[in-house]
């Protein structure tokens, strides 16, 4: 199903072992063994909700005060080493410089997700019941598929974080479509269970349901997506690009968890959470796109660059505004990392302080004095029209203007700045962010030299508050929905048949031998089929031998002289018929469920059996070596409706009656 590489230990004895492309569980990076800590931190979160469980249930329980006092002590002491191990979580999902470019140049942080983790399945016993006991095969010949398939889940737990660790997330998840419809039948359960921790609170939730665990799949796929999109090189376009490409697919994804999973049991899934990542990703790629306008005209800024800066970032600092009202809600608040709120917060300042100082930047221009019409225009309505203690300038006159609404944007970035790293103080675990301190520093020092470097005037209209710049965007945003079709898998358990019938949820007969033997004087074998994949019995000749040996109409073929056929061709299945000569040897089972013979539109039944094989016989298991009953070849012939199907038996067939052959019917 996916590509696995053999790796030689030194000459130590060990034997070869192998693992999957796109995951390295022995892998001892930053990221890797932040993981391995969340994982352990899960389990002991798990551990000790266990433990409060069963106090809580001893003491409501237990009417002995002595006990009572004791069990108050003992979940006093738990709840307090619950909330030690969620506090360490959340420094845990605060640790976003692990996930971020080794560039040594101040680039504000992006914000990742770490990845949910679950617990190892077994799938051999449960799988081989079901194979032995709904499709009636050997178990057996199916470990290496089953085998296969854990080792695949087994290293998805582990992705790589780069585009294989992406393809095997989709390769398992794509495996997941034959699995579930083949073992998992909405009718009873085969008592397997997924188990998956909650990435933020490490709180377990475990469900039977293929859904859930399809939906945890694509919840590491989306964020390993934001680790790749995290990690890139931000200080150049190549790495901006992809920066966005992969945020945008983790919207994506997230929306598509939104949009097809319901009633997920863990916080992580719940659709207030996914609309804030949703969001979140959406913001952290129109930054990367504002980065890269910033980044391709830092060496000559035109005037309506500086302008179209201007409100790209206030366009960006409402988007986290939006962010933090989402975070904010009471369904999320409690389950988000502090950090990743005082974050954004920092964000939303900053950013509208990089929109004032754009937009003084440009008033303060060089080339300001001579204007387009068209710059004119866009500086008209750069502004948003609102409070009266703001300064009512909206295109400077002359050069006192102009300083003076360039100097009022300035106080404005200023002030935001300020408050900017204000916030930042204030969260202990941002205080250790050494890029995010160089980036609001040298946000504030910019806007503070170029603020220094204008002439003071005496003028009480500096008293007045800057208009605030109206946002504005070009970039037009689109997300990117998980793209299934670019990563096909096999069928691990194709020769089951095909799934559209040899599935959990359809019901079929044990399969039966019937064993046809066909005497001298006979022609056929006493039945019709059509169909590919698998072939069906369409007709048995009344009182033929083939009906006395237990053929029914609606009977599929699965093997012939034991050639497994449920995967074969019409043409296939009438080459076995044919080269079986006087004894024919059939393995059939009859669908419980439905009939697959689909009446014809019209009540002619002169291309009933078009396409089909029409066979006469006898059967070993009633009449071995004697003819047919007599009678029933010359009345199916003297029928008033005459047969037109085409026989391979016959001695004689039109030319017409072998082009009819290849009208065959297609189930799926």
């Amino acid at each position: 199903m996916c590509d696995t590489v053999k790796l030689t230990d030194f000459d130590d004895g060990l034997p070869k072992k192998t693992f999957i492309r796109g995951s390295d569980p022995r892998v001892a990076t930053c990221r890797g063994k932040l993981q391995n800590r969340r994982s352990k931190l899960n389990q002991e979160i798990n551990k000790e909700l266990r433990l409060r469980a069963g106090a809580e249930n001893l003491f409501k329980a237990t009417t002995n005060r002595k006990l009572r006092e004791t069990v108050a002590l003992e979940l006093s002491f738990v709840n307090s080493n619950l909330q030690l191990l969620k506090e360490q979580l959340a420094e845990l999902n605060s640790s976003v410089e692990i996930y971020q470019s080794d560039s040594t140049d101040a680039i504000m942080p992006m914000i990742p997700l770490g990845l949910k983790e679950t617990k190892e399945i077994d799938f051999q016993d449960p799988f081989k019941d079901f194979i032995l006991e709904h499709y009636s095969e050997d178990a057996n010949q199916y470990e290496d598929a089953i085998a296969d398939f854990m080792d695949t889940r087994q290293a998805m737990r582990t992705p790589l974080r780069d585009s294989s660790g992406i393809a095997l997330l989709f390769r398992y998840y794509n495996q997941l479509y034959f699995v579930e419809r083949r073992f998992f039948p909405p009718d009873r359960s085969l008592g397997i269970y997924f188990e998956w921790f909650d990435s933020l609170t490490g709180v377990p939730s475990c469900q039977r349901t293929v859904a859930f665990e399809k939906a945890c799949v694509l919840f590491n796929m989306g964020a390993v997506y934001t680790q790749i999109g995290a990690k890139q090189d931000r200080s150049t376009s190549k790495g901006l690009d992809a920066a966005v490409d992969s945020f945008l697919r983790a919207a994506g994804t997230f929306r598509y968890i939104h949009e097809n999973f319901t009633n997920a049991p863990s916080m992580d899934l719940g659709p207030e959470m996914l609309e804030m990542l949703i969001q979140l990703m959406l913001a952290q790629a129109r930054e990367c796109l504002l980065e890269k306008l910033d980044l391709q005209s830092q060496e000559n800024r035109p005037i309506d660059i500086c302008f179209d800066l201007a409100q790209e970032a206030a366009q960006l600092s409402e988007c986290y505004g939006h962010v933090f009202e989402l975070i904010s809600q009471q369904t999320v608040k409690d389950y988000v990392p502090y950090s990743w709120s005082a974050l954004v917060q920092v964000k939303r300042e900053y950013h509208m302080g990089m929109a004032h100082y754009h937009a003084a930047t440009g008033v303060l221009h060089k080339d300001a004095p001579n204007m387009s019409p068209a710059t004119k225009d866009t500086l008209q309505f750069l502004h948003v029209e609102c409070a009266s203690t703001q300064l009512d300038i909206r295109v400077p006159k002359d050069e006192t203007e102009r300083k003076l609404l360039g100097r009022a944007h300035l106080r404005e970035a200023l002030v935001l700045h300020e408050e900017g790293q204000r916030l930042h103080r204030m969260c202990r675990e941002l205080k250790g962010k050494l890029a995010l301190i160089s980036v609001l520093r040298i946000a504030h020092r910019s806007s503070l030299q170029v603020y220094t470097a204008q002439d003071a005037e005496d003028d009480f209209r500096d008293l007045l508050d800057s208009p605030q710049v109206q946002p504005a965007t070009k970039f037009q945003l689109s997300l990117t929905p998980p793209d299934f079709a670019q990563y096909r898998v096999n069928d691990l358990f194709k020769s089951l048949g095909p799934i559209a019938i040899f599935s959990a949820k359809r019901h079929w007969t044990a399969p039966r031998l019937v064993q046809l033997h066909r005497g001298r004087t006979v022609d056929g074998f006493g039945f019709s089929v059509r169909g590919d994949a698998p072939v069906i019995i369409t007709a048995v000749e009344s009182n033929s031998l083939s009906e006395f040996g237990g053929v029914k109409e609606g009977d599929f073929i699965v093997s012939i002289s034991d050639v497994d056929v449920k995967w074969a061709s019409h043409d296939e299945v009438v080459a076995l018929i044919k080269s079986a000569e006087d004894t024919l040897n059939l393995k059939l089972v009859t669908p419980m469920d439905r009939n697959y013979l689909k009446p014809t539109k019209n009540g002619n039944n002169n291309n009933n059996n078009k396409g089909s094989v029409s066979t006469h016989s006898s059967s070993s298991g009633v009449s071995s070596g004697l003819s047919s009953p007599s009678g029933s070849m010359a009345q199916h012939h003297s029928n008033n409706h005459k047969r037109l199907s085409w026989n391979p038996f016959r001695r004689q067939q039109t030319c017409r009656e072998g082009k009819d052959y290849f009208d065959n019917v297609i189930l799926r």
